[in-house]
């Protein structure tokens, strides 16, 4: 049996606004995890990362969770036929709310 080959990674070019509202201490952590959790059958559901009900950002269907109480959320939909994972969102959950690019928004 051969070994599956991973999927690419691809980052929206707003994804950098996103990232200037959070700490620069967070960014390998955001980095590590999206490298691990989505390389490899991004489409399996966990505890972590789980179909989106609704889709969100108009193409967003999956949601991937971590960090320490879950606190970090990246949008993302999966194009199978082309092995790509592309990242839509990164965004912070603060209580009930979570916040993209420093806005809060509505899921």
């Amino acid at each position: 049996m051969s070994p599956q080959l991973p999927y690419t990674i691809t980052y929206a070019p707003i994804i950098k606004e996103h990232l200037r509202s959070i700490d620069r201490k967070y960014y390998t952590l955001i980095r590590t995890m999206i490298q691990e959790r989505l390389s490899y059958d991004p489409d399996e559901e966990n505890r972590n990362r789980k179909p989106l009900k609704r889709t969100v950002f108009e193409v967003a269907t999956w949601e991937l969770r971590f960090g320490q109480d879950n606190m970090f959320r990246v949008f993302y939909v999966i194009q199978s036929h082309e092995r790509d994972v592309h990242i839509l969102a990164i965004g912070v959950k603060v209580r009930d709310r979570i916040f993209i690019g420093g806005e809060a928004i509505d899921l």
